[in-house]
């Protein structure tokens, strides 16, 4: 299939349209990253690079600072709502729009036309988003040229109403195991039950008191609760094995190490008989204290508010590099057969920005 080509003086609106026209699920992006690519490398200004489905262009414009701003451009599979849609309302309808090739249209009218900005932009157009971690673009291109990430600050452009979400939470997923030995239910006392000794792991998340932490005047909260519990082997027979899965998400000061060691603390006396990290992927530090990023609250306005959630501000976060999430679009609507986004929203977003970048 020959790729469509991108206007970028189309407003940020319609060029988010244009976006959502060009289908791109995950693992089918090329189409749409050869277009992305054709376009940055029609401006002079830029120096344009591809790793796989991943653009990265960059200024060299020798400024003391560096800002990264990333988004993917990949989706979950369509639902019936390609082609995109304004209605009468200013609103624009279609996947994607919200999450987040609104985002992305962003990016690229700043590409377009900010040629001279204060600050060096790196914009970062990256695959394989929505699916499992390991085919993540972003962490290919930080695998593969870190050097192209590298910057003082970054911006992922996800939906956030507009809002600035300071880093993001970790994610820890744990398996805990009991064991027991089978019999006959009829003669229980002649075994014993693995169910039955998971009680004081699903005591102790019960009575579990989450911490709350301030950074950069932001409060995390954390959170450690049962997300499964599974067991049993026919209803006639006690159970030899049972598995509670646990999910801790914890505030971006706790490095994943720390985040291991304090779920094993919490259930070092509950019986556990096995302890199984089943994923896991550490959080981002808002980094709202930095010059840069207090200039870009200055300039997008606003309270800031911390992520509550993971996103792919951790891998900046990996690299040193404080990140913060700000994009338009409604967090809630994403993924949903009726996705849409404010058409006004994505140019207010723009504009902040290039406020931002140009002031």
């Amino acid at each position: 299939m020959e790729h469509p080509a991108l206007d970028l003086s189309l407003d940020a609106a319609t060029l988010t349209a244009r976006l959502v026209d060009i289908p791109s699920v995950s693992g089918g992006e090329k189409v749409l990253a050869d277009a992305i690519e054709t376009a940055l490398r029609g401006l002079p200004h830029l120096t344009v690079d591809r790793y796989g489905n991943n653009v990265v262009a960059r200024t060299g414009l020798g400024r003391a600072e560096r800002v990264v701003l990333a988004g993917h451009i990949d989706t979950v599979p369509i639902a019936d709502n390609v082609p995109s849609r304004l209605d009468e309302d200013g609103i624009l309808w279609g996947c994607g729009t919200c999450d987040m090739k609104s985002g992305v249209a962003v990016q690229l009218r700043l590409a377009a036309t900010v040629p001279a900005p204060n600050r060096d932009l790196t914009f970062v157009f990256y695959d394989n988003e929505e699916v499992a971690a390991h085919l993540n673009g972003l962490g290919h291109v930080a695998a593969a040229h870190p050097d192209w990430l590298e910057g003082d600050f970054a911006v992922l452009l996800e939906p956030s109403d507009a809002q600035v979400e300071g880093g993001c939470q970790g994610t820890l997923r744990v398996l805990l195991r009991t064991r027991g030995e089978r019999a006959h239910s009829a003669r229980g006392w002649m075994g014993s039950n693995a169910i039955h000794a998971a009680a004081p792991i699903l005591a102790r998340l019960a009575s579990y008191e989450p911490r709350r932490v301030v950074i950069d005047g932001l409060e995390y909260r954390e959170g450690l609760n049962a997300v499964g519990i599974e067991g049993g082997v026919a209803t006639n027979v006690i159970p030899d094995e049972c598995t509670v899965t646990v999910n801790f998400r914890y505030a971006p000061d706790r490095g994943e190490e720390e985040a291991i060691a304090h779920v094993r603390e919490v259930f070092s006396d509950c019986g556990v008989s096995e302890f199984v990290v089943d994923d896991h992927s550490g959080g981002a530090l808002p980094g709202l204290s930095h010059p840069a990023a207090a200039a870009f609250m200055e300039a997008v306005g606003g309270v800031a508010r911390p992520k509550f959630g993971w996103t792919d501000v951790s891998r900046f976060s990996s690299l040193g590099v404080p990140a913060v999430n700000y994009g338009p679009g409604a967090p809630l609507l994403a993924h949903k057969r009726d996705e849409r986004v404010l058409a006004t929203l994505i140019n207010h977003c723009e504009e902040r920005l290039r406020t931002w970048l140009t002031t």
